[in-house]
C-alpha cells in the first residue's frame, strides 16, 4: 500500500529544525499531522461535524492536549496504571491552544469540532507545549474545516541576556522571561508567561521577537496545505437569519440598551434592565413564536446590546458604570480576617471580591507531579475557585473546570517571582482564593489577595504584587478604539480584549493577553502596558495602605520549620533500620521530620506546631550526628559485657570498648559482678582508631593511688 505522504521543515536559525508531517497517520479525521522537533513528536488530530445542532449561537470548539506516558518511557502510577484525566499541566496546554484558534474560526461556524494533541514521543530537553498550537493549526491547515489561519504558538524566554525561540528545558531555568506567544502571519492573538520584574519595552520587545517566529510556522503551513490540495474549504450554512426582525428589533430597542449603558447602574440592575427590554422584544413576537424566531430574537438584541456598549464608549467615553477608561474601582482589603488560618485577606476591588487563604506545611505536604514530560515536587501551589454565589447563580458544584485551573495558574506564576528562595523558606505554602464576589478581574484580585494574605502569615516575600485586567473597544473602520483599565465582566464579554498584567513596583511578573481582533499594533499595545502600569501602581498603593511589608514573625498558631544540613555518612543512622529511628523521633516527639540527599550533604527539615517538639527533636538528631571527639568525658550506658570488658554507648548508635584494664587502677582478673548491662558510667575518649573504632577509660577519670613501695617522707626533727 503507498502513501501520499507530504512534509515541510522549519529552520529555527540555529540548526535545529521543526518538521511537519501528514498522511501517515490517523488518515481518518478531516485533519492529522505529526510535528517533530529532535525526539519529541506530537499527533494533532481535528474532526468537525459537517452540521451544526440547532439552536447553537457558538463554536462549540473542544480542545484536548495528553501526554502518552509511554512517550517517555514511563508507566502511570495509581491503581490502573493508565493515562487518567488531563492533569493541571496538560488542562494549561490545552487552554493556551485553545485561547489561539478559538478567534480565528469563522463567527458563524457553529459545528462541533473537536482537536486532539498527543505527545507520542518526548525528548527530555525538548518542551512538547511550545510546538502544540503549531501542530494543531497545522491539522486544519490540512482539513477543508474553515479556519481563518493558520497560526503558530512558540516559547520565547531571555537566556543569558539573549532572546531565545523555543529554549531547551535546562536553558528556560536560567531564563529571566518566558512567554508564549501565539499568532497568525500578520498578527499576535495570544501571550501567556512570567518574568523577573521586566520593564514593559522588554515585554514588547519579546513579542516581536516571538511574532518572526510565528511568521516562519505559519508559511510552512500554507505551503503545506497547498501540496496538500485543501485550498478550498467546505461549505456550510449555520445561521439562519431574518433581516426584517433584525432592523425591527434594532429600530425598537437601540435607543432603549444605549440609555441603560449610560446609567451608570450597578450590575444587577443593568442586567435586570437589559433583561426587561429583551422580555419585551419575545413579547412583541406575538403568540406562540417559533423557538427558531426566538432565538433570532435573542441574538439581534445582543447585537444591539454590543454596538450600543461599544458606540457608547468611543463616541462619548462612558463606561457601562460611569467610569473613565483610567479610572479603577473602588478598593478596600483587610489581612488576618481568619483567626485560625495561617494567613488570610480579604480584597474587594468594586463588585469583585476573594477571600485567600495561606496555609504553611512541611516538606512532606509538598505536590507530586507525576507526569509523562514533568515529574518531581511542587512546593508552592495556588488553587483558585470561583463559586456559582459570586456571580448570583445556582447551578450544581462539579468540582475544579479547565477555567479554575487556568486563572490559579496565572496567579501562582504572579507570586512565584516575588517568593523567598528556598534556602530563605523551607516550607510547602498553598494559598487558596475562594471569589466570593465576581464582576471582572476575579484572576486579579487573587493576585492581590494573595499579597496580602502571604505578608499576613510572615511569608518574606521580596515585594507586593498587584494586577490588572485591560481591556480593549475598537472600530476597524472608523480607526477609533478606546483602551479599558480595570474592565468589568460584560467590558470583558462585548470587548475586543482581556490583558492582563501582574507586578510590583520594580516590573512585570507575569502577564496573560487574549484577543478577539485582528490588528492591534505595536504601539497599542505599548500604550495599553503603559496604563495598565499606571493602573496595577494604583492599585498596589491601596494594598500597602492595609500592609505593606511582612509580619516580622510567623503567627502563634503556625507551624515552625528547622533545617539541619548533616553529613551526608550520618542520613542512615537517623533513618535507621527499615525507619525505625526516624519513626520512633517522630513518634515520640510529636514533631514531623523529613530527611534527603541533595550536593552530598543530608538536609533534615523538623516541622512542627510547638517549639518543645522541635527541640526535642533537634536534641535527639545532634545526638546521633554527633562526632566523639577524643579526651572529652561522656555519661555512657553499658550495652554489652565481655570478658575483657564492657561495651559503652556514649551517643545514641556509637559504642567503644572500655577495657577491664581502663576499669579502675587496682587490676581485675574478670569481669564479673563489676557492671550490669544498663548501668551508668563516666568515661574519657582515649583514642579513635583507623577503623573507627573507640578506646574508653574510666581509669582515666578517677585520681592515682600512691603507690604502696614509695618512700615516706621524713619525719621533722624534734625541737
Amino acid at each position: 500500500m503507498s502513501l501520499n505522504v507530504f512534509k515541510q521543515s522549519i529552520d529555527l536559525g540555529d540548526g535545529r529544525i521543526i518538521e511537519i508531517e501528514t498522511g501517515k497517520l490517523a488518515k481518518q479525521a478531516d485533519g492529522a499531522v505529526v510535528v517533530k522537533m529532535g525526539d519529541t513528536m506530537l499527533l494533532a488530530t481535528v474532526v468537525s461535524n459537517k452540521d451544526a445542532k440547532e439552536g447553537v449561537d457558538f463554536l462549540p470548539l473542544s480542545v484536548d492536549y495528553q501526554e502518552k506516558y509511554a512517550a517517555a518511557g514511563r508507566i502511570p502510577g495509581g491503581f490502573l496504571r493508565r493515562e487518567a484525566r488531563l492533569s493541571d499541566y496538560e488542562v494549561l496546554i490545552s487552554r493556551i491552544v485553545d485561547r489561539a484558534l478559538r478567534p480565528l474560526f469563522p463567527e458563524d461556524y457553529h459545528s462541533d469540532t473537536q482537536v486532539m494533541i498527543s505527545l507520542i514521543s518526548s525528548d527530555k530537553d525538548i518542551m512538547p507545549d511550545a510546538l502544540a498550537g503549531l501542530a494543531a493549526s497545522a491539522a486544519l491547515a490540512v482539513s477543508d474545516i474553515p479556519f481563518n489561519g493558520p497560526i503558530s504558538e512558540v516559547r520565547v524566554a531571555k537566556i543569558d541576556g539573549k532572546l531565545v525561540i523555543n529554549p531547551g528545558r535546562t536553558d528556560l531555568e536560567r531564563a529571566t522571561l518566558e512567554f508564549i506567544v501565539a499568532g497568525s502571519a500578520k498578527d499576535i492573538n495570544m501571550v501567556e508567561g512570567e518574568a523577573n520584574e521586566i520593564q514593559e519595552a522588554e515585554l514588547v520587545e519579546a513579542i516581536q521577537f516571538a511574532h518572526e517566529a510565528i511568521k516562519k510556522q505559519v508559511a510552512a503551513q500554507v505551503e503545506l496545505t497547498r501540496l496538500v490540495g485543501k485550498t478550498e474549504k467546505r461549505t456550510y450554512s449555520h445561521e439562519n437569519s431574518n433581516l426584517e426582525l433584525k432592523a425591527q428589533i434594532t429600530a425598537d430597542t437601540y435607543d432603549r440598551v444605549y440609555a441603560v449603558a449610560k446609567s451608570n447602574q450597578g450590575k444587577d440592575d443593568r442586567s435586570a434592565a437589559f433583561k426587561a427590554i429583551q422580555n419585551d422584544v419575545i413579547d412583541a413576537l406575538g403568540e406562540n413564536p417559533s423557538e427558531a424566531t426566538k432565538f433570532l430574537a435573542k441574538k439581534y438584541f445582543h447585537d444591539v446590546q454590543y454596538d450600543a456598549v461599544r458606540t457608547l464608549l468611543l463616541d462619548e467615553g462612558i463606561r457601562l458604570d460611569g467610569r473613565s477608561t483610567r479610572q479603577i474601582r473602588p478598593i478596600w482589603s483587610e489581612v488576618g480576617y481568619l483567626p485560625s488560618a495561617h494567613g488570610s485577606a480579604i480584597f474587594t476591588r468594586g463588585e469583585t471580591q476573594s477571600l485567600t487563604t495561606v496555609t504553611l506545611g512541611a516538606k512532606d505536604d509538598e505536590q507530586l507531579i507525576d507526569g509523562a514530560f514533568i515529574h518531581g515536587y511542587n512546593k508552592f501551589l495556588l488553587h483558585y475557585n470561583f463559586p456559582a454565589f459570586s456571580t448570583g447563580e445556582a447551578r450544581p458544584n462539579r468540582g475544579t473546570g479547565r477555567r479554575e485551573v487556568g486563572h490559579g495558574n496565572l496567579a501562582m506564576r504572579a507570586i512565584k517571582k516575588v517568593l523567598p528562595s528556598d534556602a530563605e523558606n523551607p516550607y510547602t505554602i498553598r494559598v487558596v482564593s475562594d471569589i466570593l464576589e465576581s464582576n471582572g478581574s476575579s484572576s486579579m484580585a487573587t493576585v492581590c489577595a494573595g499579597t496580602l494574605a502571604l505578608m499576613d502569615a510572615g511569608i518574606k516575600l521580596k515585594a507586593p504584587v498587584s494586577g490588572i485586567a485591560m481591556g480593549l473597544i475598537s472600530d476597524e473602520a472608523s480607526g477609533k478604539y478606546a483602551i479599558l483599565s480595570d474592565i468589568l465582566g460584560d467590558e470583558d464579554h462585548l470587548g475586543d480584549m482581556d490583558f492582563k498584567v501582574t507586578g510590583s513596583r520594580n516590573g512585570i511578573t507575569a502577564c496573560q493577553m487574549d484577543l478577539k481582533v485582528n490588528g492591534l499594533s505595536y504601539a497599542v499595545l505599548s500604550e495599553a502596558l503603559d496604563q495598565a502600569k499606571e493602573g496595577r501602581l494604583h492599585i498596589l498603593g491601596e494594598i500597602e495602605k492595609t500592609m505593606a511589608t511582612p509580619r516580622e514573625d510567623f503567627k502563634p498558631h503556625a507551624p515552625r520549620i528547622i533545617s539541619l544540613t548533616i553529613d551526608k555518612e550520618f542520613i542512615g543512622a537517623i533513618i535507621g533500620p527499615g525507619g525505625k529511628i526516624i519513626q520512633e523521633m517522630q513518634r515520640e516527639t510529636g514533631a514531623t521530620i523529613s530527611i534527603e540527599e541533595k550536593d552530598n550533604k543530608g538536609i533534615i527539615q523538623i516541622f512542627a506546631d510547638n517549639k518543645d517538639a522541635i527541640d526535642q527533636a533537634v536534641t535527639r538528631i545532634k545526638n546521633i550526628v554527633a562526632k566523639p571527639e577524643v579526651g572529652e568525658t561522656y555519661e555512657g550506658k553499658v550495652k554489652s559485657i565481655m570478658p575483657f570488658g564492657a561495651f559503652v554507648e556514649i551517643m545514641p548508635g556509637k559504642d567503644g570498648l572500655l577495657h577491664i584494664s581502663e576499669i579502675d587502677w587496682k587490676r581485675y582478673e574478670s569481669m564479673d559482678g563489676i557492671f550490669q548491662v544498663g548501668d551508668e558510667v563516666k568515661v574519657k575518649l582515649l583514642e579513635v582508631d583507623k577503623q573507627g573504632k573507640l578506646k574508653l577509660s574510666r581509669k582515666a577519670l578517677l585520681p592515682r593511688p600512691p603507690r604502696e613501695d614509695a618512700p615516706k617522707a621524713e619525719e621533722a626533727p624534734k625541737a
